[in-house]
């Protein structure tokens, strides 16, 4: 059969000034999709290896989002798992609420990470810049078929002397592809707010609509 047989037989029916459409299925989930896949995982799939140009394309969405002030002011060190991964490891801590675990579970660490600083002091603008930068990466992680976790339990002078920082972290972002069963479950004002796990699945409590309206 021709290459072009399809197009000819086409053009034969219908006419040769008429085109088939084409047409194109996109998949772009909404806003509230990639918020609810946003998780905070502290387990991964290490059979994946993030890479550095999937981290660039992440930290990327910071030359779109707002500034305060437009200072501009974070800046960002990649690190994977050919570039000292296993470094930060040892400086950071994940699962507060639940040291009993001593998560991250051996063999499901992540290794990839995004080291969060600034160039000027930290203040109340710095502050929410560094809110929305985070949270505008780890959307841009889920809209990749990745997750992360923000982690603001770490060792900031060694990780700085570590990596030779000229500034002092601010955050750091573990990126990876997630290891875990995570369900959020709505709560009433006043039940306990205290993320658990049980049975292999880490429960996250969230208060309702009409609980948080004023």
């Amino acid at each position: 059969m021709a290459d072009n047989y399809l197009e000819s037989r086409f053009e034969e029916v219908f006419g040769a000034d008429k085109k088939p459409k084409v047409v194109v299925k996109r998949n772009n989930p909404s806003i509230d999709t990639l918020l609810h896949r946003n998780r905070s995982y502290r387990g991964y799939d290490n059979s994946h290896v993030v890479t550095e140009e999937e981290l660039r394309e992440i930290v990327g969405v910071n030359t779109l989002i707002g500034s305060g002030m437009n200072r501009q002011a974070l800046r960002f060190r990649l690190v994977t798992k050919d570039t000292g991964a296993d470094k930060v490891l040892p400086l950071i801590k994940l699962g507060g609420a639940l040291p009993e675990l001593h998560l991250p579970e051996p063999g499901k660490e992540p290794e990839a990470f995004i080291i969060v600083c600034s160039t000027v002091p930290e203040d109340n603008i710095i502050c929410i810049d560094l809110g929305i930068s985070l949270q505008s990466m780890l959307l841009k992680a889920v809209s990749k078929g990745l997750n992360g976790v923000i982690i603001k339990a770490f060792n900031s002078d060694r990780l700085a002397e570590e990596f030779s920082l000229q500034y002092r972290p601010l955050a750091v972002l573990a990126i990876g592809k997630g290891a875990e069963s995570i369900f959020l479950r709505p709560v009433s004002e006043g039940e306990s707010l205290k993320y658990y796990r049980k049975d292999g699945v880490h429960y996250v409590p969230k208060l309702k609509l009409e609980d948080i309206l004023l």
